[in-house]
């Protein structure tokens, strides 16, 4: 019998009440998921590039990424994921809070897979969370490592 590997999921979100809400709309998921999370972008590419304290982190099947991040911000972080060979097939979510069409544009030109403005409501938040596991994880064939 062949054992399914969850789907590794990377959080970047420095908003402890969003990150929180994320794992709440994904716990009663029936695909497998193990969320991982990091707070700001510097840690976002080292647990991407296995360092420091990630040397032992899973390679990310997807990574949901906020773009208003400290120490480095999200548009960074796509752009150095998308300019790393070793990461560059990682599909990466922007998840944000800003609707301005310059970050949607800049988001898209550095390869984003898809872009989502964050909802303030709670039910509609979740409902945008369950929408992408369900497109992301259970219709999408997702890059091997």
């Amino acid at each position: 019998m062949q054992t399914i590997m969850p789907i590794e999921v990377l959080l970047v979100e420095d908003n402890p009440g969003d990150a929180q809400l994320t794992r709440i709309a994904l716990e009663d998921s029936k695909i497998s998921i193990h969320l991982n999370v990091v707070e700001d972008g510097v840690e976002a590419m080292a647990f991407l590039r296995k360092q420091e304290k990630y040397v032992e982190a899973a390679h990310p099947d997807i990574v949901l990424l906020d773009l208003n991040l400290p120490k480095k911000d999200g548009r960074e972080v796509l752009a150095e994921i998308k300019a790393d060979d070793n990461l560059k097939r990682i599909p990466v979510v922007v998840l944000t809070t800003s609707q301005a069409e310059e970050d949607i544009l800049k988001a898209y030109n550095l390869s984003a897979n898809c872009y989502i403005t964050k909802p303030v409501d709670f039910d509609q938040f979740v409902k945008i969370v369950k929408s992408i596991e369900n497109f992301w994880f259970a219709i999408v064939k997702l890059p091997p490592e």
